[in-house]
């Protein structure tokens, strides 16, 4: 619109009178790693994420949000981390770094930090998350997943409460143990694991036992061979990466 009695023509109207037509044909495919959803895809959508909210809420969680576009500075870290190098980033039009979310932990730990509420805390959120990576069958550039978190509870009480809250899920979409299994993260047991086969001292060299558990985490998508020449580079020899594997 234009100012009064000015005649100042909105940046819209500018970049619309400078902008050639297009006379490509519109590609009606969404953005590679990306998916619509129809309505009978967003039935099956809302159900779930109704289980979720229900569940949660039954166990004293309160939903929190974030926005999607964050500061690029929120997820740099060591180079080498999955996270860094699959970042969806790019400079907005005010010269600022920004990204969008791959996970949502950032974005929560700064919104504590920011009003430091009183613990303990029990939030949860059902973010859409982006990742620049390689496209495979279910798994896509960006997608949806159920966080819950406890913070400012000491000792195994709060993990115990979250697996308690998986399990009532599962038994309420009428899954079973026959169905699907749940896996307890331990980094003290990793530590241990990889001090005993592969030589890496978490204490004494934590960027190595860092970059370490990196691929550990990639264990379970790729084979152990696939993975010798990273665990190389860490100096950890093929047949000590294939023994951790095979643990």
């Amino acid at each position: 619109s234009a100012a009064a009695g000015g005649g100042r023509a909105s940046a819209a109207v500018e970049q619309k009178k400078a902008r050639p037509a297009s006379t490509e044909k519109l590609d009606l495919a969404p953005p590679r790693g990306t998916r619509d959803v129809y309505p009978e895809d967003m039935r099956v959508r809302n159900w779930l994420f109704g289980k979720w909210r229900s569940t949660a809420k039954a166990f004293g969680f309160e939903e929190y949000d974030a926005p999607v576009l964050e500061n690029e500075a929120l997820y740099v870290r060591k180079a080498g981390e999955e996270v860094t190098q699959q970042l969806y980033n790019f400079e907005d039009k005010g010269g600022r770094r920004v990204a969008l979310r791959p996970e949502m932990t950032p974005s929560l730990a700064r919104m504590v930090m920011a009003r430091k509420p009183t613990p303990p805390l029990k939030w949860f959120s059902i973010p859409q998350c982006w990742r620049y990576e390689r496209t495979t069958r279910g798994r896509r550039r960006e997608h949806y997943q159920w966080n819950m978190d406890i913070w400012g509870v000491d000792g195994a009480a709060a993990e115990a409460e979250a697996l308690a809250a998986m399990v009532s899920f599962m038994e309420s979409v009428g899954l079973t143990s026959d169905d699907v299994g749940i896996k307890v993260n331990s980094r003290a047991v990793l530590a241990e694991l990889l001090a005993r086969t592969c030589g890496v001292d978490a204490a004494a060299d934590a960027a190595r036992f860092a970059a370490c558990c990196v691929l550990v985490d990639k264990l379970e998508k790729v084979p152990p061979e696939a993975l010798h020449g990273d665990f190389g580079a860490l100096g950890v020899a093929a047949a000590d990466g294939d023994a951790l594997a095979a643990v």
